[in-house]
């Protein structure tokens, strides 16, 4: 499996931004209580605030951190199945022959099995 992880610059300027969402959401809650708003108003700063430490911690830890997070990962055909590959009506890529698993649901199938186990559906 390969991985894509994102840039420390691109995640040090996210991080910039996470703080300011943070002083943004602090000023709205700070308003809303001194003009009497009703109580959702200062809770919707009260979200931006907590969205924004989250994001603050992911992207500092992405920018300054010896491991960084992955935002993509690839994966070989049979390291892991698709799961939407039952509901979206796609074609296998593979048979299950040559696999091993079920095209459509990723499941261990046996040599000479017809049918899959997990999913019901003709290899």
């Amino acid at each position: 499996m390969k991985s894509i992880k994102p840039g420390r610059g691109p995640s040090g300027i996210s991080f910039i931004g996470s703080v300011i969402a943070c002083v943004f959401g602090v000023i709205w809650i700070v308003a809303a209580v001194g003009m009497g708003a009703p109580w959702f108003f200062p809770l919707f700063g009260v979200c931006f605030v907590g969205l924004g430490i989250v994001q603050a911690v992911y992207n500092y830890r992405n920018a300054t951190g010896e491991n960084r997070y992955s935002s993509f990962d690839i994966v070989e055909d049979g390291e892991e199945p698709d799961p939407l590959m039952p509901h979206a009506g796609g074609t296998p890529a593979r048979p299950a022959e040559e696999s091993g698993f079920c095209p459509w649901c990723g499941a261990p199938v046996a040599a000479g099995h017809k049918y899959c186990r997990r999913c019901g559906k003709e290899l």
